[in-house]
């Protein structure tokens, strides 16, 4: 009785599953043949096309009305410009790391006004600052988050200093968050890690910029800032490659006022040193104004190499000496 009761539960196991089988096939036929009648036209199996505008789908080929008022999902209102499109949606900025709450809180408003733009009475503007205190204080409930605000408060200051763009800061951010929830802050300073938070994300995204430039914005100095980057990029194992010469050509000959011929020859420039093995152990900074310099006169621009040191913030020596070798590695490629 034992076997049999056996065998039988195993045969009902058996028919189940191949029930289930059967049942998950017919879904899947009917999902691709829903599919396709929502894509194919049913008279002619053309292609369909939605017409947004009268709310129709309309058949390609033979111009059959396969589906008529259409619901609009968009919005109910029109915007021909951002501050339009901002002032009239209902929903919020999305999340970003720049901010050390990620956007997720809510602000008062500095205006002591109400919903109707009138002023508040005095007792009503002592309530609103109270509670603006309050909400500053809830925003910040220990010293982990106000260590993260005043940090990320310090990239953005630096990064709108010098000119880099949101994805390096929501990298930067990132970064930071990652030392500090690795508890990689004691014994150094907020100032020195955010500043070397920046600098390897600006590395890390491709838009570089030199250790002079970050000690000019920062509030570290330059041995600091060396040491802390390097002690951030070998903790949390961050790949970092190396500055990329060609990378500075561009900024260096537009605050030059250069052409786009000697962009292009600065960085043919450096593509025939990199090709005979000379950038390697070199500045990139120093070798990206020396190609600029060494462009310029081969276009016939008048540059001096006191403007494209100041403009890069190296010495003359070192455009003298690096230009020459871009030109040597430049003549040994055409030959």
């Amino acid at each position: 009785m034992t076997e049999t009761r056996t065998y039988g539960g195993a045969e009902t196991e058996r028919e189940r599953v191949q029930g289930r089988d059967e049942e998950e096939s017919a879904s899947e036929e009917c999902s691709r043949a829903e599919a396709e009648r929502t894509t194919t036209c049913p008279e002619c199996d053309g292609r369909l096309a939605t017409d947004t505008e009268h709310g129709e789908t309309v058949c390609e080929d033979c111009g059959l009305v396969v589906e008529e008022d259409s619901v609009d999902r968009g919005p109910e209102w029109r915007a021909f410009n951002s501050g339009e499109r901002d002032s009239k949606s209902r929903v919020g900025a999305p999340t970003t790391n720049m901010m050390h709450d990620k956007g997720l809180s809510t602000n008062i408003g500095w205006q002591d006004k109400d919903a109707y733009g009138k002023s508040l009475s005095g007792r009503q503007r002592r309530r609103m600052q109270r509670l603006r205190t309050w909400n500053e204080r809830f925003r910040t409930r220990d010293s982990k988050e106000r260590n993260l605000k005043q940090a990320l408060g310090e990239i953005d200051r630096m990064a709108s200093a010098l000119g880099l763009p949101d994805n390096v800061r929501e990298t930067a951010s990132v970064i930071y968050r990652r030392a500090l929830s690795e508890n990689l802050l004691p014994g150094r300073s907020i100032e020195g890690v955010a500043t070397a938070s920046l600098y390897a994300a600006a590395r890390q995204v491709g838009n570089p910029r030199s250790l002079d430039e970050f000690t000019a914005v920062s509030r570290v100095e330059k041995m600091e800032l060396t040491r802390t980057y390097r002690y951030v990029i070998r903790e949390l194992g961050l790949r970092v490659q190396p500055a990329d010469p060609t990378s500075y050509v561009p900024r260096f000959a537009s605050r030059l006022d250069l052409s786009e011929e000697t962009e292009r020859r600065a960085r043919e420039l450096l593509d025939d040193a990199a090709s005979e093995g000379i950038t390697s152990g070199k500045s990139p900074v120093g070798l990206a104004a020396a190609a600029v310099y060494a462009a310029a006169l081969l276009s016939n621009e008048k540059v001096t190499q006191s403007q494209v040191s100041g403009v890069a913030d190296v010495s003359e020596v070192t455009i003298r000496n690096r230009y020459k070798e871009l030109l040597d590695a430049s003549a040994s490629v055409s030959a």
